[in-house]
């Protein structure tokens, strides 16, 4: 019989645990304007 020709004991329902994520997602933004940072960058770069 090989390592793989059975599969596991299923887990019961019961026996797991629901859990969630509570912890403040951080700004992916870093709180910069990023509409203003491309316009910069690239809208009014040639400008000047």
């Amino acid at each position: 019989m090989g390592k793989y020709d059975e599969l596991p004991e299923p887990i019961r329902l019961e026996d797991t645990v629901a859990e969630s994520d509570t912890r403040d997602v951080p700004d992916p933004e870093a709180g910069r304007d990023t509409d203003r940072d491309w316009l910069v960058r690239y809208g009014l770069g040639g400008l000047f």
